[in-house]
């Protein structure tokens, strides 16, 4: 069966605007005296983009094909995939429960502000930790389902295998880039945190036969605990294809981190200023700044070869900035 048949069988509502861009970064990389070039998936489109868009895609079909009248997740108050849902429950005229959570209280700016705007449920939990968001958010869907409502639920950032199944797509989306472009990539590097989009990239490099390296930055768990779930997850996607997988090509990289998740580094304000400056693209100090003082490291110590066209995939997020 091939990908084409196999994501046939799952329904899709199109909110993107795919293909995004695919560029060479001519400034950075002549800085570098390197070949970058980068995936503009925070071009997706539909309410200001991101990666989480492509995860929707399939996600809100799917809860529309199920019947369901009510969608519940969770995140941060600035979270990108809670901007997302809010806007395509909205679309879909669903009714979307959000738990966000934080110790500090949320200020009615960036993602926050557009989550309002959207007019979504709004659940507050006084905690900075993923499983008490995820615990409510479960016993939230419980209390709902008592209520009569059909409840969708959705894991924080989309991270199942319907959702990564919008990253299996955007790999051979890749793939066909390299072959517009005629190059041939030993990299693709991105930000990697809940996982989903980490999983979909490996499953499309498997069925594929792509023979380049993908490799995540981490920007919230460490690199252990994370390769566990990208590749729980991975396996759980594969399956959707038939596909075998070998967990040796997870490859996360926590060096970026820094203190905390959401907390930016010093390294990643710096490769904001300098995308901003030198390429007119604008990354965020939770996930894509990150990444992107990874993939600078990265050549800086030639831990990648700075004659081969490496990869890097701005998985979106700008519009934390405004937080």
């Amino acid at each position: 069966m091939t990908i084409q048949e196999v994501l046939s069988n799952h329904p899709k509502k199109n909110l993107s605007f795919t293909p995004t861009p695919f560029q060479k970064l001519e400034n950075i990389s002549r800085d570098f005296n390197c070949n970058l070039y980068c995936k503009r998936d925070d071009l997706t489109g539909f309410a200001f983009g991101g990666n989480k868009v492509r995860k929707m895609e399939y996600l809100i079909a799917d809860a529309i094909e199920k019947q369901a009248d009510t969608i519940v997740t969770s995140g941060a108050y600035q979270s990108n995939f809670c901007r997302v849902t809010a806007a395509a429950g909205a679309l879909a005229g669903l009714d979307v429960h959000l738990v966000l959570g934080g110790k500090k209280g949320p200020q009615i700016t960036g993602n926050y502000l557009l989550i309002n705007r959207l007019g979504a449920h709004i659940h507050k939990v006084k905690s900075d930790e993923w499983d008490d968001r995820e615990n409510k958010r479960v016993s939230l869907a419980e209390e709902l389902r008592k209520q009569g409502r059909n409840v969708y639920e959705m894991p924080i950032g989309g991270s199942v295998p319907i959702g990564a199944l919008g990253y299996v797509a955007a790999f051979y989306e890749l793939l066909d880039d390299f072959k517009r472009l005629d190059i041939s990539p030993s990299h693709i590097i991105f930000a990697s945190s809940s996982g989903g989009t980490h999983a979909g990239l490996l499953v499309g490099k498997w069925l594929s036969g792509w023979k380049g390296q993908i490799t995540g930055i981490g920007a919230a768990k460490t690199g252990g605990k994370l390769a566990v779930e990208v590749g729980a997850l991975a396996k759980e996607t594969a399956a959707l294809f038939n596909a075998s997988f070998t967990r040796d090509d997870i490859i996360i990289d926590d060096e970026y981190v820094g203190k905390a998740y959401g907390v930016p580094t010093k390294e990643c304000e710096e490769a904001i200023q300098y995308f901003a400056y030198k390429e007119g693209i604008f990354l965020d100090r939770v996930y894509s700044g990150k990444a992107a003082a990874g993939v600078l490291d990265y050549i800086q110590k030639e831990k990648v070869n700075r004659k081969e066209a490496v990869v890097f995939i701005h998985t979106g997020g700008n519009v934390e900035l405004f937080a």
